[in-house]
C-alpha cells in the first residue's frame, strides 16, 4: 500500500514522498481494517509540513493529515459498534495512507446517503468552528459575531452556525472579489478589511451587540478586529495566517476588557470528557446532513498526485478545498 512520508521539514510539495509498506494484514479481535476514501489538506497539514504548527515540531519520519473518512473492510472478533461497509474518520494524525489496521474502540458509522466530500472534512472544520461559536461567548438570537479569514473553511462553516444559532456573521477577507461569493453563501455582512475596519463595522451595525471576534490571521489583523468588538468582547485566536504574533492595544485589555483567547482543537480533544466530543460530532454531521454545513471544493486529486496537490493547497487565491482520492491498497 502507499502511504505520504515526510522525512524533512521544508516546503511540502518538495520534502513530501509516497512510500510503498506492507499490507496490515487480517484484524485482531478488537480490530478493524479501514480503506481510506478522500482526506483534505488543512493549513495545519501545511504548517505542520514545514515544522511551523504547534508547541513543538512532530518527531520524523511522520506520515502527515489530520483527517479524512475511509470504509470499514474488514473486522475482527468482538467488534460490533461498527460492521464491514461503514464509512467512518480514518485514525489520526497520519491519515495520508491506503489502509489501515486499528483498534475500534471509539469508532462511529457516519451517516450514509450523505456528501462523502462533505464528510471527509468533518472532524477539523466544522467542531472548531462550533466550539469557537458556542464556547467563549453564549450565542444570543440577533446577535453579531466578526471574523477574519472569512473565506476558509471554518470560515464559511461558521457562518453557516452562526445563521443556524440566529446570530449574525460579519464576515471580514482581504479581496474584493470574495465579498459577492460569500453573500451569497449566508454571510450577512461581508467587508474587506482595512485600518478602518471599526468604523465600517459601525456603520453596519450601529448600536448592535458585537461581544465575540474570530481571528485566523493574526499580526495587526488581531488588533483591528479587536477594535470592532464591544467592551468586555473576546477575541478567540486560531491561526496566524499571517506569520506573526497577535497584536492588540494596552488600551483595549485596560480600559474596555477585551480578553485574546486561543483555541485548538487537539487540546479540546485532550480534555473533553468523551461525551462532550461525540454530542459536538453528533451535532455537526446532522448539520452536514441537513445541507447547513458545505463548505466548497476547488479541486480533488489522485493520491499519487500528492505533490501537485500540494502545490495547489499552497497557491494564493484558491476559493475551496483541494481533497486527496485514495484508491484500493
Amino acid at each position: 500500500m502507499l502511504v505520504a512520508e515526510l522525512a524533512e521539514f521544508g516546503e511540502p510539495e518538495k520534502v513530501v514522498r509516497l512510500k510503498e509498506q506492507p499490507d496490515p494484514g487480517e484484524p485482531g479481535a478488537g480490530e478493524v481494517v479501514i480503506d481510506a476514501e478522500l482526506a483534505p489538506i488543512n493549513p495545519s497539514d501545511l504548517l505542520n509540513m514545514q515544522g511551523l504548527y504547534g508547541a513543538q515540531r512532530p518527531k520524523l519520519p511522520m506520515v502527515p493529515g489530520n483527517e479524512g473518512i475511509g470504509r470499514v473492510v474488514k473486522c475482527g472478533a468482538g467488534v460490533n459498534q461498527v460492521k464491514a461497509g461503514d464509512r467512518v474518520l480514518l485514525p489520526t494524525p497520519g491519515a495520508w495512507q491506503q489502509r489501515f489496521k486499528v483498534n475500534a474502540k471509539g469508532l462511529f458509522a457516519l451517516p450514509a446517503g450523505v456528501d462523502q466530500e462533505q464528510l471527509a472534512m468533518l472532524r477539523v472544520n466544522p467542531p472548531t468552528a462550533y466550539l469557537m461559536l458556542h464556547q467563549f461567548v453564549a450565542p444570543e438570537p440577533g446577535h453579531w459575531v466578526i471574523q477574519n479569514a472569512a473565506n476558509s473553511g471554518v470560515g464559511q462553516c461558521l457562518i453557516r452556525l452562526a445563521h443556524a444559532a440566529r446570530v449574525k456573521s460579519i464576515n471580514v477577507v482581504r479581496r474584493p472579489e470574495l465579498v459577492e461569493p460569500l453573500r451569497a453563501y449566508g454571510g450577512d455582512v461581508v467587508l474587506v478589511d482595512g485600518p478602518d475596519l471599526d468604523k465600517q463595522v459601525r456603520r453596519v451595525i450601529g448600536n448592535g451587540s458585537l461581544r465575540l471576534a474570530i481571528d485566523a490571521v493574526g499580526g495587526t489583523a488581531t488588533r483591528r478586529l479587536a477594535g470592532c468588538v464591544q467592551d468586555n468582547g473576546v477575541v478567540v485566536n486560531y491561526g496566524v495566517m499571517s506569520g506573526e504574533a497577535c497584536q492588540i492595544e494596552p488600551g483595549d485589555i485596560i480600559f474596555r476588557n477585551i480578553s485574546l483567547r486561543g483555541f485548538w482543537l487537539r487540546r479540546w480533544y485532550q480534555v473533553a470528557p468523551p461525551q462532550e466530543i461525540a454530542n459536538v460530532y453528533r451535532e455537526v454531521s446532522m448539520k452536514i446532513a441537513d445541507g447547513t454545513l458545505r463548505v466548497a471544493v476547488e479541486k480533488v486529486y489522485p493520491f499519487r498526485k500528492i505533490k501537485q496537490a500540494l502545490a495547489h493547497a499552497l497557491r494564493p487565491g484558491r476559493n475551496g478545498k483541494i481533497l486527496l482520492r485514495f484508491g484500493a491498497a
